[in-house]
């Protein structure tokens, strides 16, 4: 993939803003994260070290809570716009190619609504701060994730039924 190609990221994230609990919206398939799942949230906070810490919560299709504990690492020279997500154990995550590239391609001012994407355009999430958008403002976000060469043909429209995972 050439530079031309790739996304374009916000021009810089305060952290500190960011972190928190995001309800996930909307997003591309992927394989570690079934289509059945609900109530799907993200939650950023700061390990001791700096780095971020990633706690994905969702209800699998029996309404079971389902949890995964990853780590962030802010890319350097990106002024928080850029990170990259392991999932893996402390002991394996050395292994090169383990890492997935997030990349904040737009976020509000008020840092409540964020559009989050892999350069290579294979995932995205579309991310709130409550549990649904106004249409027009999901619209809006949409928009921008196929004017920066998003295919959202497949796009998955998270339910939140009221029960988050606590």
């Amino acid at each position: 993939m050439n530079e031309a190609s790739k996304p374009v990221t916000v021009a810089s994230v305060d952290l500190q803003r960011y972190l928190g609990t995001w309800y996930e919206i909307a997003r591309l398939p992927m394989r570690h994260e079934p289509e059945d799942y609900t109530d799907i949230t993200a939650t950023y906070s700061l390990n001791p070290e700096g780095t971020v810490r990633v706690q994905n919560r969702a209800r699998d299709k029996h309404g079971e809570p389902q949890e995964s504990v990853g780590e962030a690492f802010v890319v350097e020279g990106s002024n928080n716009a850029k990170l990259e997500v392991t999932f893996l154990p402390d002991g394996l995550k050395w292994i090169p190619f383990t890492k997935g590239d997030y990349w904040i391609l737009r976020l509000d001012p008020e840092y409540r609504t964020a559009l989050v994407g892999s350069p290579d355009h294979k995932y995205l999430w579309l991310l709130s701060r409550e549990p649904s958008l106004p249409a027009q403002v999901q619209q809006d976000l949409l928009d921008t994730a196929r004017a920066q060469g998003y295919d959202l043909d497949d796009l998955i429209l998270t339910p939140h039924t009221g029960n988050p995972v606590r």
